[in-house]
């Protein structure tokens, strides 16, 4: 498949996916929803101060920006800080055509030249240097997670970057999640760009406290959590609310192997039997109240 860049308000690019019909990062910026969405939330600044090695866990790998954001963010903050990266991608022709087009250039590194470093990992699906260890692994992310927390490995670091969940909810459910939980560690910290109801409740169910954080570009936060309450920005109040609506009925998926319109037609049948608010009742309330935003 031919990759096509498409240029984004903060001048980088993103790609467009047909099997998705949706863009892999905001047109406000790829660039930018790296940095706010995922690296600050994760306080990788601090983390790499505080640490001389990280541990990082990047779901649904993409082009790469995440990765090599938070490559380049620890490396500036502490050059000796050393990297684990395991990272899941279902297509690896996407971070290969990224790297090749040369659209991570703009990350500078102490280490080489990081556009190289990433597309030898594109390439090879691994990487092994005195600063970092780098492992790709392809194909559905819900076995590939399994695979990942055999392994004991435990993120200070979680990226959960799926397409949205309407799109791609096999990715957003509470059995996906409470694997993925598995993998953070104790003091970790996991950021995604959704703030759905459900997807909140999901990340609940599998024992984490969730906060918001800073939109890019438009007006709906993103979702930090932990398993540590301390120190998460706090929820407005129409989002507390949210979570007591129908939306915040979860995606379920109990072998972890079933097909994207199944777990959509389970959801819409759970929601339609349940007694929680309409979620356009509450719509409606929060959007006539002009004092409060959105």
């Amino acid at each position: 498949m031919s990759w096509q860049p498409r240029l984004t308000d903060d001048g980088s690019f993103t790609f467009y996916s047909g099997l998705f019909d949706e863009c892999f990062h905001s047109f406000h910026g790829a660039r930018q929803e790296a940095k706010y969405k995922y690296i600050e939330p994760c306080q990788l600044y601090q983390k790499a101060q505080e640490n001389d090695c990280l541990h990082l866990l990047d779901i649904c790998y993409g082009l790469g920006y995440n990765s090599a954001a938070a490559i380049a963010a620890i490396w500036s903050a502490n050059p000796t800080c050393y990297i684990r990266l395991i990272a899941l991608e279902l297509d690896v022709t996407v971070s290969q055509q990224a790297a090749s087009q040369g659209l991570l250039a703009s990350f500078s590194s102490p280490h080489g030249d990081l556009s190289s470093l990433l597309r030898e990992f594109a390439d090879t699906q691994k990487l092994r240097s005195p600063q970092l260890q780098a492992d790709l692994y392809l194909g559905d992310a819900r076995s590939q997670i399994q695979k990942v927390v055999r392994s004991g490995f435990h993120a200070d670091a979680i990226f959960l970057d799926p397409f949205s969940p309407p799109k791609c909810p096999q990715l957003w459910t509470v059995e996906f999640l409470a694997q993925v939980s598995q993998c953070l560690h104790p003091k970790g910290r996991l950021a995604t760009y959704s703030s759905a109801a459900a997807v909140r409740t999901a990340l609940s169910q599998a024992g984490l406290f969730f906060g918001a954080t800073q939109g890019v570009g438009r007006r709906s936060p993103g979702t930090i959590a932990s398993f540590l309450p301390n120190d998460l920005p706090p929820l407005l109040p129409q989002e507390r609310e949210h979570l007591h609506t129908r939306a915040a009925i979860p995606y379920r998926d109990a072998n972890l192997n079933d097909s994207r319109a199944t777990i959509l037609q389970r959801r819409d049948q759970e929601r339609e039997i349940s007694h929680l608010e309409p979620t356009s009742r509450w719509k409606k309330r929060w959007t006539q109240n002009k004092s409060i935003p959105e």
